[in-house]
């Protein structure tokens, strides 16, 4: 198990601290496997979170409302969306009412990566946690948000 004093080499001036710096290390952690699991299907997390966003919706959605359901809020969303429409996951059409609101839908080739994905994503660094533990986990991040 690991320690962040020691993967640091740190000390801390109170728990809190500690507790602070340990979460900021463990999301770059996070980021870097989540990075390394999605770049052979040469997509983002992001994209991903695009993706799945869109598969939920069942319908064409506005560009805004994926915006506002993304995980990590993205300032470059579009240019995100852009890049998987280029290569063909998702589709775009205008609106025929009001040329500038633009509907996003994910394509049969967004859904079938999506499975492909979800056929082999792991989280076998959760298997350190028992299924009490990530419910606390997830308990005291939603109470420190």
């Amino acid at each position: 198990m690991g320690d962040i004093s020691k993967d640091i080499k740190s000390t801390f001036p109170n728990d809190k601290v500690k507790a602070f710096i340990n979460i900021k290390y463990t999301a770059n952690w996070l980021t870097s496997k989540e990075n390394e699991f999605f770049k052979p299907y040469g997509i983002s997390p992001q994209q991903y979170n695009i993706l799945r966003i869109l598969r939920g919706a069942g319908k064409p959605v506005k560009v805004q409302l994926i915006k506002d359901r993304m995980i990590e809020r993205a300032p470059n969303a579009t240019r995100l969306m852009d890049k998987l429409c280029d290569k063909k996951f998702i589709e775009r059409y205008r609106c025929n009412t009001d040329r500038r609101v633009v509907f996003i839908k994910i394509s049969e080739s967004g859904l079938t990566l999506l499975s492909d994905i979800g056929n082999t994503i792991e989280f076998d660094f959760f298997e350190n946690l028992t299924e009490e533990e990530a419910v606390q986990l997830s308990d005291l991040l939603d109470k420190l948000r």
